[in-house]
């Protein structure tokens, strides 16, 4: 025999009030939020990575919201390699005059002129940014950096907590990473330590792209299709430059392409794709099968471990 419960709490005739939910956006957004929030009252000098690419670009967007109406608590800090792309630096330079925060700028090429670094012989720039990095972490204090870092972009990066401790030296041990059950962060860190904070660890591409779209967040061009003089090396589409490229045998051609990730010219490649505005973007995205850095980061593929030996040295 069964029953029937009637809930009879409001009065006959009167509609019961919506029900309020949250879509995959609304958690992601809330939990990274919340994240910013835990940072800001767990931590004394926090900084964000940003290099206006489009993930530093969503993580300063959920940062402004997690404090509106005050005004972004935390400073901007950018390792720049010399060889970043020019559309991506005018980005990063009108935002930050925009939101007027402050922006650190740890520069490569200092380094390189006054012999702390050496040049590379494939050109590359991308493996020296932890030197610098370090560096400006320590000449600023900076206990806590977030950084855009996403668990499907790469094996090592799948390895990450939200909350990443950093030893001393800046260096990464994933046996010294803390459980973050039920998103219970753990931020302490003795002197000298700090804890690299990833608020979009659980996001994917496609997710970015179509919360880029839903908060109608402008990006830099390069990231939609346009004309570009490119050469292929190593199968990849790079972009000519003083950085060492093209060489002998290294025809540039003009395609329709655009980037799915920005970084070192000399390692980030474009794809071929006629996606000109987010919403085809979005569908491309949809039917890849690789993931950006896996399509397009040639520093990746300098071994099956390169990004965790970067990590370990200090690197995101």
């Amino acid at each position: 025999m069964s029953t029937t419960t009637h809930i009879t709490d409001h009065p006959a005739g009167q509609a019961l009030p919506p029900e309020y939910t949250l879509d995959h956006l609304d958690h992601l957004e809330s939990e990274a939020i919340h994240i910013f929030r835990e940072v800001a009252g767990e931590f004394e000098r926090p900084v964000i990575l940003f290099s206006g690419g489009k993930d530093s670009v969503v993580m300063v967007h959920l940062a402004l919201k997690a404090f509106a109406p005050a005004p972004l608590p935390f400073s901007l800090l950018h390792v720049d390699t010399g060889h970043n792309f020019p559309e991506v630096l005018d980005y990063r330079d009108a935002t930050v005059e925009r939101l007027g925060v402050r922006l650190v700028v740890a520069s490569v090429q200092d380094y390189i002129d006054d012999g702390r670094l050496r040049e590379r012989a494939d050109g590359t720039r991308n493996p020296l940014q932890t030197v610098p990095l370090l560096d400006a972490i320590e000449q600023g204090r900076f206990d806590a950096v977030f950084g855009g870092g996403r668990r499907d972009e790469e094996k090592a990066r799948a390895k990450e907590r939200v909350f990443s401790l950093r030893d001393a030296f800046g260096a990464w041990d994933p046996r010294r990473q803390r459980p973050e059950l039920w998103e219970l962060y753990n931020g302490r860190h003795t002197a000298g330590e700090h804890v690299r904070v990833f608020p979009l660890s659980n996001w994917t591409e496609l997710d970015v792209w179509r919360y880029i779209a839903r908060e109608r967040i402008a990006l830099p061009e390069i990231y939609y299709a346009h004309e570009r003089e490119v050469f292929q090396r190593d199968g990849m589409w790079l972009t000519p430059g003083e950085w060492g490229g093209p060489r002998a045998g290294e025809q540039p051609e003009t395609r329709l392409v655009r980037y799915r990730t920005v970084g070192d010219m000399s390692c980030t490649g474009a794809v071929d794709s006629d996606a000109l505005d987010v919403e085809t973007v979005i569908r491309e995205v949809a039917a890849s099968r690789l993931t950006e850095r896996g399509a397009t980061r040639a520093d990746d593929r300098l071994s099956e471990a390169a990004m965790e030996d970067r990590k370990r040295q200090g690197y995101f």
